[in-house]
């Protein structure tokens, strides 16, 4: 059974998502401070927070930045009334793998706690190859393959290939992913670089690069890996 700690301070808009989430499966804790969760996180493990930003006590950023600070590596779905660009880079760089702006869709949330509950089940042992749908990725002896077939990359499409997959369902922001890739002191490297790159592994891994299934953009922030599983 899964595990669901939610922390949202509104009461109805707690009791609701209890309600949305209710599942067999699942097992839901709702609490409704940063004090009150980190009594639970304290407690128990989790498989998936789904974490308010603003509440009563202070901000769930400092909760999630103390989490990715002591490497936990939970999913962090955040719930925001913020949604300038700003909020939610800062949102994502601080270690949030989703984030949902409020007034949302519980219909969405719920696709989007399932899609992080699945990507938790398909994490590949640590050196082994990560196989997604019909890709195969095995970054140690630097072998791709799609249906079978090998993908010839070049080093900078493998680091980005790598960072997008091994947090695939997270948004990473173009200047994380710039920083990350050109670490050989390149202070000055054209951020139309990390464009091209893109747009060379969609051309390698994509069946239509125009209208990318897998490599997405989310403009205005960075980009995504998704296999391309339909969202329940």
């Amino acid at each position: 059974m899964k595990r669901l700690l939610i922390v949202e301070d509104d009461r109805a808009l707690g009791d609701g998502l209890c309600l949305a989430l209710k599942d067999p499966a699942l097992e839901l804790t709702l609490c409704r401070t940063l004090s009150a969760a980190r009594t639970a996180l304290g407690a128990e493990d989790f498989d998936l927070l789904v974490l308010d930003v603003n509440l009563p006590d202070g901000n769930g950023l400092d909760l999630l930045r103390r989490l990715r600070d002591r490497g936990d590596p939970t999913p962090v779905i955040l719930l925001t009334a913020n949604d300038m660009e700003t909020d939610i880079v800062a949102g994502l760089e601080s270690g949030a793998d989703d984030y949902v702006t409020k007034p949302f869709s519980l219909a969405v949330l719920r696709a989007r706690v399932n899609a992080q509950l699945r990507r938790g089940d398909k994490t590949p042992a640590q050196g082994g190859p990560i196989v997604l749908e019909n890709f195969s990725f095995d970054f140690d002896r630097m072998e791709f393959r799609r249906d079978g077939r090998l993908i010839d990359l070049s080093k900078t499409e493998q680091k980005l290939l790598r960072l997008l997959v091994e947090n695939r369902g997270r948004t990473l922001p173009r200047e994380l992913l710039v920083d990350r890739i050109w670490t050989d002191g390149a202070e000055y490297v054209d951020e139309n670089a990390l464009s091209v790159t893109v747009k060379r592994l969609r051309g390698k891994l994509e069946e239509n690069p125009s209208k990318p299934r897998y490599l997405k953009t989310v403009y205005g922030i960075g980009y995504t890996w998704t296999t391309g599983e339909k969202e329940g």
